[in-house]
């Protein structure tokens, strides 16, 4: 079969590998849309320490079953499935609290086995015992189903913010993860929710979402001037900033208001993590900084479970639909600002 496979900076290749074979507890699946995910660019763009290649990537998937080695399994042949795809050890304390994306010895997808930018990709026996398999009950398509792995990081986010009718919500970062955000904290009932950013293309693509607005980020600080206003001069109730940027994370603080909720979303780039802040705003404002990373199989099963209602507009997402041997292009749509979100169907 063909896949994409990570040999390390600005090195993916597309290459014939064997067809996965299965050993007992394994589950294989059929590949029907893998979406490119960020973090798949920066690992083409800047390499990634934690992935020994060659390895296939792509974590963000939906298949079919077309073969299983374990019969207690709670999936069948035919069913089509999402996956959680953080491998836990089960018996560390995060484990045991249920934070899972925390455990000190998690294994996941597309770093430590093969993912799916390919046809087929095998699921280890652990997480089909973990049942980490989700299966789709509804038509919704496998490009929108795809989307369940990150906006199960995006939930686990929202799991500390507690938004509600009164909160106006600025995002700082009009990627799909942002957009994410902003479309979460409307469905749970915010009263404004704006979008911040550097790229006009991109702002322009937000108008799909049920947003209240957009802001141009600019280098003279007009941005933050603007924010302000458009909150009565008290700045905003919650802020999540949803880009690896060291700019934003300070002008998240700016723009907070008195009591507000900060969300650090994305990480630093690790040559780079260091950021110059002014923490007399959390001090004087009485702020909550807070942070996430990856999610909870809680997170993921309410995204899956979202996606599935067809109340999340995951069909508003998927800008692209692409071959695998055109995986290159993605990341080029996707600095653009072409591209909102990619997906890659490998059985083109």
């Amino acid at each position: 079969m063909k896949a994409a496979i990570y040999h390390g900076k600005e090195d993916i290749r597309v290459e014939n590998i064997a067809d996965p074979v299965l050993s007992d507890g394994e589950i294989l699946l059929e590949i029907e849309a893998c979406s490119v995910c960020g973090t798949d660019l920066r690992t083409y763009r800047n390499g990634d320490k934690k992935i020994a290649p060659p390895r296939v990537l792509g974590h963000e998937f939906c298949g079919r079953v077309i073969e299983s080695r374990n019969p207690h399994a709670n999936v069948q042949k035919g069913d089509r499935v999402v996956m959680y795809i953080v491998l836990s050890c089960g018996e560390c304390k995060y484990c045991r609290a249920g934070r899972e994306n925390l455990c000190i010895s998690r294994t996941t997808m597309s770093y430590h086995y093969d993912g799916a930018f390919a046809p087929y990709v095998k699921v280890p026996a652990r997480a089909v015992q973990r049942n980490s398999l989700f299966k789709v009950t509804t038509d919704q398509s496998a490009q929108q189903m795809s989307l369940a792995e990150p906006l199960g990081c995006v939930t686990n986010a929202h799991t500390h913010l507690g938004i509600g009718l009164q909160d106006r919500v600025a995002v700082i970062g009009a990627g799909p993860i942002g957009a994410m955000h902003a479309v979460l904290a409307r469905l749970q009932g915010a009263q404004s929710v704006h979008l911040i950013d550097i790229n006009q293309k991109r702002l322009d693509m937000m108008t799909r979402f049920d947003i209240d607005g957009t802001i141009l980020s600019e280098k003279d600080g007009a941005h933050l001037e603007k924010s302000l206003e458009l909150t009565n001069g008290e700045g905003f109730d919650v802020v999540i900033v949803a880009v690896s940027s060291a700019f934003a994370q300070a002008d998240a603080l700016e723009i907070a208001g008195k009591g507000a909720r900060v969300e650090f979303f994305g990480g630093l780039p690790k040559s780079n993590p260091t950021a110059v802040l002014n923490t007399n705003h959390l001090h004087y404002k009485e702020l909550m900084l807070s942070g996430s990373y990856s999610e909870k199989i809680s997170d993921f099963r309410t995204a899956y479970q979202l996606i599935q209602s067809g109340r999340f507009p995951a069909d508003r997402f998927i800008t692209h639909e692409l071959p695998l041997e055109r995986i290159h292009e993605s990341f080029q749509m996707m600095e653009s600002g072409e591209a909102l979100k990619v997906c890659i169907n490998p059985q083109l």
